[in-house]
């Protein structure tokens, strides 16, 4: 594909991809109150949709036998969500706190499913072995989620445990759209079948042109997926991160943040694996999965402090991140 054609082909499927997504997430939000959907499936059902151009982006390399471009958008896109969503905001906010309650509940799904998807990567764990740890690790999480206030009833929890759980399933309280009356529902339901067909053709379009300009420009395909269609994929969650931080919703922020890397490992490494070859086969794409533990492990120990994450743990946050870009960038 000549470079004429394929670098508009990029910027036009990308476009049209995170304009379909961001629609996509709406429509879900105005259908799932319709059918009187609890405010937590909602949150889950659009928070999918926010990340369904990394995933399909992902499945696409896949499907076209581009496993080091598949393996570099959930890769890059994870680096790039924690640099972004919890190290700019912490910038342009002044900082990011979240309770020692909601951190625990968070960060030990979000550090377990990385480990998970990292085993599987790295060949240590079977594609098997992972999706079933992984059924261990997310059954009780969303089961929690799902209950939502009523998720302590039949538990055999001390009461300051309770409390604190409670606490942070409240903090995951959805916004309930306010055009639930004001629209069609079927013709929302058809436009949504439309959302998903734009977001799978564009992130067939994005890979397809990308791998071509990285072809032409002597670039890998590893590369392409961490440094170009990862992050610009997650730009959505970026743009997500900052307005809830400058909200003051630390918690609602660090959820976002842990719950899209997760969906992301899920649907794009997890899942896949059981069908397809998905293992991490070079050195630089196994230093990269280092990159994203640690930048995940530091985040966690920001968030753990008194004060949470200020500015210079922030800034700290996305040096790491464009200390990762010059790595990759010289592997």
């Amino acid at each position: 594909m000549a470079v004429a054609l394929a670098l508009p082909l990029l910027l036009g499927s990308l476009a049209a991809t995170l304009a379909a997504a961001r629609t996509f997430a709406r429509r879900l939000d105005i259908l799932g109150v319709r059918f009187g959907l609890s405010e937590t499936v909602i949150g889950l059902l659009t928070a999918l949709a926010a990340d369904g151009p990394e995933i399909s982006s992902a499945l696409a390399a896949l499907a076209s036998g581009e496993r080091g471009v598949s393996a570099g958008v959930v890769v890059g896109s994870n680096v790039f969500n924690i640099a972004a969503m919890i190290g700019l905001t912490a910038l342009v906010a002044g900082g990011v706190k979240v309770s020692r309650a909601a951190l625990a509940f968070e960060g030990t799904i979000g550090v377990l499913v990385t480990l998970l998807a990292a085993g599987v990567l790295l060949e240590v764990l079977t594609p098997l072995a992972g999706a079933l740890l992984m059924v261990v690790v997310l059954a009780p999480y969303l089961l929690l989620l799902l209950r939502g206030s009523a998720a302590n009833d039949g538990l055999p929890l001390p009461a300051r445990l309770a409390r604190a759980l409670a606490g942070v399933l409240a903090t995951r309280a959805y916004e309930r759209s306010s055009l639930t009356h004001e629209l069609n529902h079927r013709r929302q339901l058809l436009l949504l079948i439309a959302d998903v067909a734009l977001i799978v053709l564009g992130s067939v379009g994005m890979v397809r042109s990308a791998v071509s300009l990285g072809e032409h420009w002597g670039v890998s395909g590893t590369l392409i997926g961490v440094l170009v269609l990862g992050p610009l994929t997650s730009l959505p969650n970026a743009q997500t991160g900052v307005r809830l931080g400058l909200a003051a919703r630390g918690a609602a922020l660090v959820s976002e943040t842990f719950a899209s890397n997760t969906i992301n490992l899920l649907g794009g490494v997890l899942v896949p694996a059981l069908f397809v070859e998905v293992a991490s086969r070079t050195g630089s794409e196994r230093l990269e999965l280092g990159w994203l533990g640690a930048i995940t492990l530091l985040c966690l120990v920001g968030l753990a402090r008194a004060g949470g994450i200020g500015r210079r743990w922030g800034g700290l946050l996305v040096l790491v991140y464009v200390a990762f870009v010059v790595f990759v960038a010289s592997a």
